[in-house]
């Protein structure tokens, strides 16, 4: 049947006033047998005193959590326009401002609805009405700074509810103080908390109460590394959570099962559900998520392109999803590679500004763990996203001190995936050893620590070797290290190393150069050479990269003519050069190296062969793949 219209409701319910008609036909959605039903719950001077206002608190949404129900939101603004007791203009208030959590553009319009509704509250003395305005408040304003003082709000909450009789209530205030808990990186405390909420739900009968008990000890597992358990858990909160009818059923089956698909190296496929989710959801930074899957799943470019996308609006933001959201970019801009032109780590030619403020938002919470919403994941300690981004911002010292942070409050948490990837990352001695030992054992994907990177930041390059990281000027020896690591194992000509890269052919129909030509074409490239070393010394990267250009079209023409005029001891001769040439110039590369990334330079140096062929023929002790910019612009 379709939903009747507002006048095809008067008709039904003859002798209504017209704001009632309206709010019933709000509260119905049109559906003619729930509009019976609401009629006869409310009667003018009965409950609350004003049928419309009883009737926006009662409804309950027919949205999911963050999907804005327009049909109550308009109800709740009718109700707050009318007359009302404070004790009920205070609940209307602190209700229209918690649905307003759906709509990320009305910040100042929750804090200002909650401010009132508080203010109200307070002044009637009544303990239920303040026990259900700070539960609302602490829902409508989700302020993740404030989690010791929202576990004083919790307590508050407890101690009315109490006192006014109102079990749901206190149900309310339990669960704030395992959020809260769980904040503060206090997860025995937070279980125990947890416990007592579930029991007490019991008692009064909330079937709700016990899935969402579920999830949260689903998530609890997943921290620990018990991923058998959560899976199973996961299996019951799906079955309970649909039994029971609970609209956020899907959402919270499909949060756990994308940790554990991406814990177990199986990132790609959640990609697509969650650009739906922020399709669906706008404003609520699905995006950043997606971009940590991808960077998960490897697909950097895409990654880094939903990094630049959603960036400036996260830093902006807030609601629910922000703190997660900003330690999801902060993940990205710590693991992605980029090309030349994207720079690398959201930086703009070399300026690292987007990583500072990614530090920046994120620093006030070091000492905390990421939580999203109301702890239904939790994705690790801040400060293991501190240090990734101060070694980004080549501040090595502090790094350190952020990583030596988070293994500390992991060990003590028995966090062991977040361990793994911890102590890959920091790389001290041992590290990567017990991060592969314990990724092993508990079937987690292998630690990102075991990817090097090599990267081109816009004039400079940067290398980060597990805990090792430095950033170098450009010189030909970067390029030519770039090309070896590229294809392990590969063997590489040296013409072909010093023209451009593995593979160079020259071009079809290129004709033989006589002797002079071949002579003048030698004088040059000897000139381009002693300059190409003069602008390497000189740190005159521009210069570089024109003679490298030149000296590279100047190898080109000599090999071409070679090759064509059968003439093998001039080839012999240019391909000796190259050699010469390739191999002082990674020479140069691994003499800076040794000073500043001692660990990286020795596997190079026991990793790299020389001769009329290059490779880079991994030792032990290395990464098990590199991530470079390619020279295309291609993450390999």
């Amino acid at each position: 049947m379709d939903p009747l219209t507002e006048a095809e409701l008067g008709l039904l319910l003859p002798g209504r006033p017209g704001d009632v008609i309206h709010a019933i036909w709000l509260a119905s959605g049109g559906r003619a047998d729930v509009a019976l039903e609401v009629a006869a719950d409310i009667t003018d001077g009965d409950g609350d005193g004003d049928p419309v206002a009883r009737l926006a608190l009662r409804v309950s949404s027919r949205a999911e959590f963050l999907v804005p129900d327009v049909a109550l939101l308009r109800l709740l603004e009718s109700a707050a326009a009318r007359r009302l007791p404070s004790e009920v203009r205070a609940r209307v208030l602190i209700r229209w401002a918690r649905e307003l959590l759906s709509d990320p553009s009305a910040g100042d319009r929750r804090r200002d609805l909650a401010a009132e509704a508080v203010r109200l509250a307070r002044d009637s003395g009544d303990a239920g009405t303040l026990a259900e305005v700070l539960d609302g408040q602490l829902h409508a304003l989700w302020d993740p700074l404030a989690a010791p003082e929202r576990l004083d709000t919790a307590a508050e909450i407890i101690e009315l509810a109490r006192l006014a009789g109102d079990a749901a209530l206190e149900m309310r205030g339990l669960f704030w103080r395992f959020t809260a808990l769980v904040e503060l990186g206090e997860l025995d405390a937070a279980e125990a908390a947890l416990v007592v909420y579930a029991r007490t739900g019991e008692l009064a009968g909330d079937a709700h109460a016990g899935i969402v008990t579920l999830s949260r000890q689903a998530m609890l597992a997943i921290v620990r590394g018990r991923l058998d358990l959560a899976a199973t858990l996961t299996d019951e909160v799906a079955v309970a959570g649909r039994r029971a009818g609970l609209a956020d059923t899907e959402r919270l089956t499909a949060s756990l099962a994308g940790r554990l698909a991406v814990l177990r190296g199986a990132a790609d496929a959640q990609v697509a559900p969650l650009l739906e989710m922020a399709r669906r959801l706008p404003g609520h930074f699905y995006e950043a998520t997606a971009a940590r899957v991808m960077a998960d799943a490897g697909r950097d470019a895409e990654a880094l392109l939903e990094l630049d996308r959603v960036l400036p609006a996260v830093l902006a933001g807030s609601g629910p999803r922000w703190l997660g959201a900003v330690a999801d970019l902060a993940f990205v801009a710590t693991t992605s590679g980029a090309d030349a032109d994207l720079a690398f780590v959201a930086s703009r030619g070399g300026d690292q500004g987007a990583v500072q403020q990614l530090y920046d938002a994120l620093v006030p919470y070091q000492g905390r763990l990421v939580v999203w919403g109301g702890a239904n994941m939790v994705t690790g300690p801040v400060d293991d996203l501190l240090g990734r981004l101060a070694g980004r911002l080549g501040r090595a010292g502090e790094a350190r001190e952020h990583l030596d942070r988070a293994v500390v409050q992991e060990e003590r948490l028995g966090a062991l995936p977040w361990l793994c990837v911890t102590l890959a990352v920091r790389g001290r001695p041992g590290d990567r050893e017990r991060a592969r030992s314990l990724a092993a054992r508990l079937g987690v994907a292998v630690a990102p620590g075991d990817e090097w990177r090599l990267l081109r930041d816009g004039d400079d390059w940067f290398l980060e070797a597990g805990a090792e990281t430095v950033r170098l000027r450009d010189v030909r020896g970067l390029h030519y290290l770039r090309t070896l690591i590229s294809s392990p194992g590969s063997e590489i000509a040296a013409l072909d190393l010093v023209s451009g890269g593995a593979g160079l052919t020259a071009p079809p129909g290129e004709p033989v150069l006589d002797a002079g030509a071949r002579g003048a074409y030698r004088a040059r490239l000897a000139t381009v050479e002693e300059r190409l070393d003069e602008a390497d010394r000189a740190g005159d990267a521009t210069r570089a990269s024109e003679l490298a250009a030149e000296r590279a079209a100047l190898v080109a023409e000599l090999r071409a003519a070679t090759g064509l005029g059968g003439r093998p001891r001039l080839q012999s001769a240019e391909a000796e050069r190259a050699r010469v040439n390739a191999t002082r110039a990674l020479g140069t590369v691994l003499s800076r190296l040794d000073k500043v990334t001692p660990l990286a330079a020795g596997h190079l140096r026991a990793s790299l062969r020389t001769g009329s062929h290059f490779r880079y023929q991994p030792a032990a002790g290395g990464p098990r793949r590199w991530r470079v910019s390619s020279q295309h612009g291609l993450s390999l």
